[in-house]
């Protein structure tokens, strides 16, 4: 009587097997790489949009000052409320924190290189394209260049130069980007002082030039 003996994997089968589905492996992560960059932009520009528009509702429903300072180096944006002077003084107490948000690791307030500048190419006309956070363009002129945008009980966006009023009109861009990714991975926000209208934007190529257009 003939014994039968039982077969399983060899080790070169089992070696060329692990070998194929390293290789598709490879293969698949090479090509979700590029959709992986683009959520983690995506991810820093969504941030930023919520941060503007939650901290000017704040700003209409509770009737009080909100600032919003964004801190580049750190890739990271703090809110503060100001808050009301005591009954019968003039005195505006120091500002509250409220709270500090950040962005993906491998993105930053940055200018690609690339990116259109000079008058007129900035999103809203705001700037050169010089400056990754360039607020303080005022209806007056104003040249530009803060990195705060203070939130008023009108819905407005001001300077925060003067407690209670805010100050000026401040209108402005922030710009995000990837700095290893490619031109294409660039977004920016603009925030128009006095209505507080905060509009995003992406860098797209219109007639063979990069252009920022309206998400």
């Amino acid at each position: 009587m003939t014994s039968m003996k039982q077969r399983g994997f060899s080790l070169l089968e089992m070696l060329v097997t692990v070998s194929i589905g390293l290789i598709i492996g490879g293969m698949t992560f090479i090509t979700m790489m590029p959709l992986l960059n683009k959520s983690h932009i995506d991810s820093a520009y969504e941030t930023t949009l919520m941060v503007l528009r939650n901290t000017r509702h704040l700003a209409v429903t509770q009737g009080h000052e909100y600032i919003v300072t964004f801190n580049v180096g750190a890739s990271t944006m703090t809110v503060q409320y100001q808050p009301p002077p005591a009954a019968g003084s003039l005195i505006y107490p120091a500002l509250q924190f409220v709270a500090s948000y950040s962005i993906p690791t491998d993105t930053s307030f940055a200018l690609h290189s690339g990116s259109p500048t000079g008058a007129g190419n900035a999103p809203d006309g705001f700037g050169t394209g010089a400056l990754a956070v360039d607020f303080g363009y005022t209806p007056v002129g104003g040249t530009g260049g803060s990195s705060t945008i203070a939130f008023m009980p009108d819905g407005s966006a001001r300077d925060g130069t003067s407690p209670g009023n805010g100050g000026n009109y401040s209108s402005g861009v922030v710009y995000l980007t990837r700095s290893t990714g490619v031109i294409g991975d660039s977004r920016a926000i603009t925030v128009w002082g006095t209505t507080g209208r905060i509009r995003g934007w992406g860098l797209n190529v219109v007639s063979g030039a990069n252009t920022w257009v309206q998400r």
